[in-house]
């Protein structure tokens, strides 16, 4: 019985590791084919076990992680690296605020809305990006 303990189901391990927010969400990704263990696309109810390296897609992040604990119930955030390693490559993190950074508009205060010329250009500029 003691072995039993530590069979999860991958679906439910990345929403107990707060990968994802719900299981449902979890189950989504990975039938859309956003996670890989070890390179390999899987189903939900493959079973994870320690030492594992997971590789998931949320939105524009490719984010690796390697499995410490396998857990069923979810953690607190403080409890996270207990978890799993983040083995996601720091150029990654950066690249995401660069677009975050990037797509931002900025208009003063009391301008309103842009007019219609004003839009049109803020598209063309956003097309070149």
């Amino acid at each position: 019985m003691a072995e039993e303990e530590n069979i999860v189901r991958i679906d439910k391990w990345l929403w107990a590791a707060r990968l994802f927010k719900t299981r449902s969400i979890a189950v989504d990704a990975i039938k859309g084919g956003k996670v890989k263990v070890d390179d390999n696309p899987v189903k939900p109810s493959r079973e994870v076990k320690v030492g594992d390296v997971i590789q998931v897609q949320i939105e524009q992040l490719h984010k690796v992680v390697e499995v410490k604990t396998v857990i069923k119930n979810r953690v607190s955030a403080k409890q996270v690296p207990e978890v799993y390693n983040d083995l996601t490559p720091k150029e990654e993190y950066e690249r995401i605020e660069f677009m975050k950074a990037y797509k931002a508009e900025w208009r003063d205060r009391g301008a309103g809305r842009p007019t219609k010329k004003e839009r049109r250009m803020i598209e063309r500029l956003k097309d070149e990006m």
